[in-house]
């Protein structure tokens, strides 16, 4: 399935691989978060980037090494709304 040359596919790519970023970080810095007894939201901005920047990777493989402009160019589309997303909401 990931040896496919679509839009489709960069779009999924695109969206999955961020939100499973944006989960490990929320977890991965949720216990960073308590201090005495009170719990504090960790703030939604800086895990949103680190989510943004790992599209870089794929986006790389399957522009660079795969050759397959279809799917960089939907991974790239996604992380361009995601950036207008950051920039407008945050």
């Amino acid at each position: 399935m990931l040896n496919k040359d679509s839009w489709i596919l960069g779009v999924l790519v695109g969206l999955l691989l961020p939100a499973m970023v944006y989960a490990l970080v929320i977890l991965v810095l949720l216990p960073y978060g308590q201090v005495e007894g009170f719990t504090y939201a960790p703030r939604p901005r800086i895990p949103f980037l680190v989510a943004i920047i790992a599209n870089l990777f794929p986006f790389r493989f399957y522009m660079v090494s795969k050759k397959y402009d279809r799917t960089g160019r939907g991974i790239l589309l996604v992380t361009f709304l995601m950036i207008i997303t950051y920039f407008s909401v945050f």
